[in-house]
């Protein structure tokens, strides 16, 4: 369990750590002409994401679960593939990556890293990094509640971020 609790806390540093270089961005785009869409889901996806790790946490205490090596390697080893994933995403924007919908328009749309293969690659690591950590311990309540409820969250994000992408194109 110790490795459970150590992943938990390095992904939440991990989330502070994006909000610092994603407002870092943000401020940056923006500076430059950089529109803004659906800033109001934004403060839910935070909200979500320290529930999540609050209910990783809390369940399985409350619920006296004991580590199952065989689930909890294997959730571990994706849970760590789907970080690498989404911080293939970051590094493949670049500075234009925030946690916030910023679009600059004239820029071109990236296609190379995993933007090659799908659009929101972010988002399959962002699911899969949440089945993984839920799983590692068996929070069987609060991890398929994040997922149906982050991923509620997504498709209204992807339809935002899929409309900012079609207003920048038709201007440019």
């Amino acid at each position: 369990m110790i490795v459970y609790w150590m992943l938990l806390s390095v992904i939440a540093c991990e989330r502070v750590a994006e909000l610092v270089v994603s407002s870092r961005h943000a401020k940056r785009l923006l500076a430059r002409g950089g529109v803004e869409y659906g800033f109001g889901h934004f403060s839910v996806m935070i909200a979500l994401h320290v529930v999540l790790i609050v209910g990783c946490v809390a369940e399985p205490l409350a619920a006296h679960r004991t580590f199952i090596p065989a689930l909890g390697w294997t959730m571990l080893a994706v849970a760590v593939a789907m970080n690498a994933l989404r911080w293939w995403c970051i590094g493949t924007l670049g500075s234009r990556w925030t946690a916030r919908v910023i679009v600059l328009p004239g820029a071109p749309l990236v296609r190379s890293g995993p933007y090659r293969w799908f659009g929101h690659p972010n988002y399959v690591a962002v699911v899969g990094e949440i089945f993984g950590v839920a799983m590692m311990t068996r929070a069987v309540v609060s991890g398929p509640l994040a997922l149906v409820v982050f991923g509620t969250l997504l498709l209204r994000r992807i339809a935002v971020e899929n409309r900012a992408r079609d207003a920048i194109l038709r201007r440019g």
